[in-house]
């Protein structure tokens, strides 16, 4: 088993680019089977998710290769498989959005549900229900959800929740549906709107992504085509908030500042000095101990990710006061807490709020990680503690960052990759 061994203590400096952005590589990757042609994603990041979808795609019979440079070149044109096997469905969440894809190509599907993150209950009611009002036919056996449909038909579907998978597992059912369908409290995340550009760019017509109703008019086919995918805000967020609880000074290129606006702003009531150089960079410079961040309160797009929620927690343990975290999203998205704890951090957590007691100083302590996002956290506090830390779970880590070890090793941190103890 491997983990990270982090010396902590030094502050970062120096630039780094921010990888291409996990949440929308793997819808885009499924919305690749919705045409015979060949199609080219850019700025692909080397994540475990992204080798688990590219598992998927070739099961299903597709050509699926990805090139040293970042760039995954898929052909559906021999796909022949409808199903998604549960070996391959337990390993992340996102297998689900192949149901409106495989679905709209094959007219029938067959999937298990999925995995992924243990952050609590995330059913996939709302993607049922949506397929279904458009037609398609669906009853669960043996453990597998089995969906059939000849061919979708457009309609409004109004949305309980804005969900992030349920609006992009519509948008791909309804990419080559019959008519207009119409997703109402529609989730508005960066990611929705780089799903609609790259089906655009197929030939497709989706409009409104970003905004509370995206509309989407079938098509009777797309084409192949090249879509670079955009960066991640939720690497950039782990560095930002890697930056400001270890100190120093921070360029991060190829950023979209908007997309990280929330998490810009708790930093800089941290007391960081944040500032864009350009459209596509941020600097970040911190040479104090962080002040406390207030009350954050996670929420939907455009609001505070629940992603970047345990690193900035990260931060505010090593904050001069108070800081006090509402999570909205997920009900065990406190996973981490218990070992910063072991860090030495003051934190109570009541339900869902959390009340973190800044101290001077962390220590470094042998931690793991249980999902994706607390593993990042426990990394940002590491570089803030005495001593050495030993973070294990890089299962979960992998999933979602691109060799995160190298990318903190170019600012200057202490890291490495070792056996775990």
């Amino acid at each position: 088993m491997n983990a990270l061994s982090i010396s902590g203590g030094k502050p970062l400096s120096g630039s780094v680019r921010v990888q291409g952005a996990k949440n929308s590589v793997l819808p885009i990757l499924a919305a690749t089977i919705l045409t015979g042609e060949p199609a080219v994603i850019r700025n692909c990041p080397n994540l475990l998710d992204v080798e688990y979808t590219l598992r998927i795609l070739r099961h299903l019979g597709c050509g699926a290769e990805r090139d040293r440079d970042g760039n995954v070149a898929v052909s559906a044109a021999g796909m022949t498989g409808i199903g998604i096997p549960d070996s391959l469905m337990r390993k992340m969440r996102s297998s689900v959005i192949f149901m409106g894809s495989i679905l709209s190509r094959a007219g029938e599907a067959v999937l298990s549900r999925p995995g992924g993150c243990d952050l609590g209950a995330r059913p996939i009611d709302l993607h049922l229900e949506a397929l279904r009002q458009m037609g398609a036919e669906i009853r669960e056996e043996g453990g597998n959800i089995l969906c059939k449909a000849a061919r979708l038909t457009g309609c409004e579907i109004a949305l309980k929740i804005p969900s992030v998978g349920a609006t992009e597992n519509i948008i791909l059912a309804a990419a080559k549906a019959k008519g207009v369908t119409r997703v109402v409290n529609a989730a508005r995340e960066p990611e929705i709107e780089d799903l609609q550009a790259f089906l655009n760019a197929m030939g497709g017509r989706v409009s409104g992504a970003g905004s509370p109703i995206v509309t989407v008019e079938g098509v009777e086919t797309l084409r192949g085509a090249v879509h670079s995918v955009i960066p991640d805000r939720i690497a950039a967020a782990t560095l930002l908030s890697a930056a400001a609880a270890a100190g120093g000074d921070v360029l991060l290129r190829d950023v979209r500042p908007n997309d990280v606006a929330a998490v810009l702003t708790a930093l800089g009531e941290a007391g960081c000095s944040i500032g864009a150089e350009g459209a596509s960079s941020v600097r970040i410079r911190s040479s104090r101990r962080p002040k406390p961040m207030g009350f954050i309160q996670t929420a939907p797009h455009p609001g505070f990710p629940t992603d970047a929620q345990p690193v900035a927690m990260a931060v505010a343990c090593v904050a001069d006061g108070m800081t006090v975290f509402r999570e909205t999203m997920f009900e065990h998205r406190y996973n981490h807490v218990s070992e910063l704890i072991r860090m030495g951090a003051r934190i109570d957590v009541t339900e869902r709020t959390a009340v973190i007691h800044g101290v001077p100083r962390l220590s470094g302590a042998t931690v793991a990680a249980t999902d994706l996002r607390s593993g990042a956290a426990l990394a940002v506090a590491a570089l803030a503690a005495d001593g050495v830390s030993e973070v294990s779970g890089l299962e979960h880590i992998d999933r979602g960052y691109d060799t995160l070890e190298d990318t903190l090793s170019s600012l200057g941190a202490d890291v490495r990759r070792v056996t775990a103890h």
